[in-house]
């Protein structure tokens, strides 16, 4: 499984595919936080804060997990070594673990460079180090866990198909509903008493809680029973080779 593991990490490091994805985070964070005037300028803002990155990044890692997540099987079916993998003396879940734990190994090495911000914005603070460190580490293990679960949703849907650009529209689709559609449903108030548990579901509800620097054990509960879910319907795609 590590053999695997690295070999995943070595074809992301050795095309442009995992230095453009974290450039590309990087670079659209970084022009909206720091150059463009808009909302979410650190230098307009007035104020030692990293809401702005905590507000885009889930939006911006929802284009780019599936970008990357989008070969994972898909390339592997295509090209026909799918079959070759499935014989080596790995389980299906090993499988699947060392491709997920790939992938969310690139969204950490996107998510590094950006301390720099914090340490920025630590010494613009008045006096130096007026920031609320423990609502920004929080809010960045939020931003992990979120990463985490469209790393699953981005391998599940690369699972079910050949084809990698049906794979990452279908990933956005399925992450951007997770992310977004549940709190849409809620805010249409159509059912009464279970609205609320209809805005559980989606992540939305549970990243807001972490980034406040809450790291609740139900919302930790939510996003392992996530991903253990996605991971599972990957199990259960490639497993339907044997039905």
């Amino acid at each position: 499984m590590f053999a695997l593991f690295m070999k995943e990490i070595s074809s992301f490091l050795s095309s442009l595919i995992g230095y453009m994805v974290i450039a590309v985070f990087l670079l659209i964070n970084g022009l909206f936080l720091w150059v463009f005037p808009t909302d979410f300028n650190i230098m307009d803002y007035g104020y030692a804060s990293l809401e702005g990155l905590f507000i885009l990044a889930p939006f911006v890692f929802l284009f780019l997990v599936p970008a990357v997540t989008m070969r994972s099987f898909a390339d592997e079916k295509k090209t026909g070594t799918i079959e070759m993998l499935l014989t080596k003396p790995l389980t299906d879940l090993q499988i699947i673990l060392a491709k997920y734990f790939a992938s969310l190994a690139l969204v950490l090495f996107s998510l590094i460079p950006t301390f720099i911000y914090y340490f920025s914005v630590h010494q613009l603070g008045l006096p130096p180090g007026n920031l609320d460190s423990g609502g920004i580490w929080g809010a960045y293990i939020g931003l992990f866990l979120l990463g985490a679960a469209f790393v699953a949703i981005g391998i599940f849907s690369s699972s079910i198909t050949d084809n990698q650009i049906l794979a990452f529209i279908l990933a956005v689709v399925l992450s951007g509903f997770v992310f977004t559609g549940f709190e849409f449903i809620y805010s249409l108030s159509w059912f009464g008493k279970v609205d609320l548990f209809i805005k559980q579901l989606g992540i939305s509800a549970h990243y807001s809680s972490i980034s406040r620097g809450v790291v609740d054990t139900r919302d930790l509960l939510y996003f392992f029973s996530l991903i253990a879910l996605f991971i599972s319907f990957t199990k259960l795609s490639l497993a339907s080779r044997k039905w």
